[in-house]
């Protein structure tokens, strides 16, 4: 304890090393994956024979680890995506054992690394070139790159067949624009092929080709609850895997090919399931309470031998480890253990999964938009019990707004509870993990019910708890998570004290205009509709259209290379206060800041250091943390 009195402690936190997207070699004796001990993100490879760590990369891949790595088809070259200071439009690299790299794609827009075929003779990947996302595939020997697919909606999940003859992907060519099908086509693009899984306006994707090539794992929701299932290309028949119970999505078949690997949700946590496609039984992974984790994008290459699978485990106060799980003997070895630096784990601050009930109508008076009471549904949340007494309360809506908080290590919560706040995270209707209705429940109400869920949860929180001081109440949040924070303070501003918002959204027909085209479509279009279809919705329901209602102190963060989310969003609100009187400054209305050589925020030691501190200079300053 005294090396930490000694010692800045968010700088501590900060460099905590961190490895990102680790991705299994084609012979399955190595793992490539993003590591920071160094203090910067480099490109790491485990021998898993000798448990040794080797960096071959040295500056040449981004300082931000948020796109995945691959492999090339003989494992003796690393593909990477390369782009400018966070703005994610990636090119696509190599790089070798000996450190030389060099570019394979070079597209305006966006790209992303979708498959190599196994022949070594294409890499597929997916690119915003031409304004939508599609299907590209670049030839290794001849450097051609030819267009795939030409689809209005944006295009996922590519993957090649193990005879690199037939690429699989999902789109959306109805017109439910909730719906997305699994496609086949040639592997030049021709024959493409709708498979016609599951019902329109459901949505199924594939998940990867089972190693004779004659059979799909696919993910579909038809029956509300993502189920995996199998898909004869003979028969176009679907063999369902488990019983529904829970959300569960397909991650990948084993060499054998009788066994798959799938992802179960379960109130706040994921667990892998085994099943053997013989019998159709599954049996879920002996593990330690917490989270369990596969790449949640890129490559789903996790097998090390025939019935041994690596995988990320977490807990609340368990920093992120690589296991290996061996299938046959139901136990687990780790291939990278956490490092902790200084602290003790009993430092960090554990977490409890509790549910209430909620109508999207909280108590507290609707400044912005008055809503009359919704479906009344059970919201889950996550409580960190920050220590004090009296204690402060800072809620940390997810971002997405389709994702979910999970009882895993949470490095921006461990910071805010170190500072004093006890913090309450909230998977309000709208979130995963709870099946097709619950995400629709979103769908033409960004703004409504799970914006009330959200002040729900706090009222609920300062009620269950007569500890939390109901003056020191505090709303912090990115991305979606951002647009909730600008959102929560302009709704409900008797209930905060001060707020955070970081990247998010402000003026919605200004986030439709310029963010990304897939975005566009399939975040934007998809829950609201276009602007020109509904204007009136659109001005509604944007944070700047309501600023006369904030009454809390208000920091603004922003990257200034931010595609996703703009940084015109923070601009046009920041212009908004400033225009209508509104004093801008470390003792004024509201504070703003935009953060240089970053985008959609950063994983990068220094970029996470610098927000830290974002943080704490304005909450010390605004809030009475004594």
């Amino acid at each position: 304890m005294s090396s930490l009195e000694e010692s800045d402690v968010l700088q501590e936190l900060a460099e905590l090393p961190t490895f990102h997207h680790p991705v299994v070699a084609p012979d399955q004796s190595r793992v490539a994956l993003y590591y920071d001990i160094t203090g910067r993100n480099e490109v790491h490879v485990l021998d898993l024979e000798t448990n040794t760590l080797e960096q071959w990369s040295d500056g040449e891949v981004p300082r931000n680890a948020r796109w995945f790595v691959s492999w090339d088809a003989d494992g003796e070259r690393v593909l990477f995506h390369l782009d400018e200071d966070g703005n994610e439009q990636n090119d696509i690299w190599w790089l070798d054992e000996a450190g030389n790299a060099a570019p394979l794609v070079q597209f305006d827009g966006q790209c992303v690394i979708a498959d190599v075929t196994n022949d070594g003779a294409y890499l597929l990947f997916g690119s915003s070139r031409d304004g939508q996302m599609n299907v590209f595939r670049y030839a290794f020997e001849t450097e051609e790159i030819k267009k795939l697919t030409d689809h209005d909606r944006a295009v996922y999940a590519t993957t090649a067949s193990p005879n690199g003859e037939l690429i699989a992907y999902s789109t959306n060519e109805t017109d439910d624009y909730d719906n997305r099908d699994v496609y086949v086509a040639n592997i030049d693009g021709s024959n493409q092929r709708n498979l016609d899984i599951g019902e329109v306006g459901a949505e199924a994707i594939p998940n990867g080709w089972s190693p004779d090539g004659d059979r799909l794992l696919i993910t579909d929701n038809t029956d509300d609850l993502a189920r995996a299932g199998i898909y004869d290309l003979e028969t176009a028949e679907v063999t369902w895997l488990g019983d529904g119970a829970f959300e569960e999505g397909g991650v990948a078949f084993l060499p054998d090919g009788e066994t798959v690997i799938t992802s179960r949700s379960r109130d706040a946590s994921a667990v892998p399931v085994a099943y053997d496609l013989e019998t159709g039984e599954g049996r879920e992974f002996e593990l330690p309470d917490g989270v369990a984790m596969f790449n949640p994008m890129g490559p789903s290459n996790i097998a090390v031998a025939d019935d041994e699978v690596i995988l990320q485990f977490t807990a609340p106060t368990r920093r992120t480890e690589l296991w290996r799980y061996d299938l046959s003997e139901d136990n687990y070895e780790p291939l990278i253990e956490a490092e902790y630096g200084p602290f003790d784990r009993a430092f960090f601050t554990d977490a409890t999964y509790f549910t209430f009930t909620s109508d999207g109508v909280p108590t507290t008076r609707q400044a912005a938009v008055e809503h009359e009471p919704y479906k009344e549904l059970d919201i889950g949340a996550i409580f960190f019990d920050g220590g004090q007494r009296p204690s402060p309360l800072l809620v940390n809506p997810h971002g997405g707004p389709r994702a979910r908080d999970t009882l895993r290590f949470n490095l921006y919560t461990q910071v805010l509870t170190s500072l004093g706040f006890s913090v309450l995270q909230v998977n309000y209707r709208g979130s995963s993990g709870r099946g097709r209705s619950f995400v629709e429940e979103l769908i033409g109400d960004w703004g409504g019910a799970e914006q009330g869920d959200v002040a729900t949860a706090v009222e609920h929180v300062l009620d269950r708890y007569d500890w939390l001081d109901e003056d020191r109440v505090v709303v912090f949040g990115g991305s979606y998570g951002g647009y909730s924070a600008f959102w929560q303070l302009v709704q409900y501003p008797e209930l905060y004290d001060a707020g955070v918002a970081w990247i998010g959204l402000t003026d919605l027909t200004d986030m439709f205009e310029h963010t990304m085209p897939h975005f566009r479509t399939e975040l934007m279009q998809k829950y609201l509709g276009t602007p020109e279809e509904n204007p009136e919705l659109y001005a509604e329901r944007s944070p700047a259209s309501h600023i006369e209602h904030l009454a809390a102190p208000l920091l603004i963060v922003h990257g200034i290379n931010d595609r996703r989310v703009p940084v015109s969003q923070a601009r046009i609100f920041r212009d908004a206060l400033s225009a209508a009187g509104f004093e801008e400054g470390p003792d004024g209305d509201f504070e703003y800041e935009e953060l240089g050589k970053e985008g959609h925020a950063s994983t990068d030691q220094a970029q996470k250091l610098r927000m830290f501190q974002t943080l704490e200079e304005f909450l010390n300053r605004r809030v009475d943390l004594s």
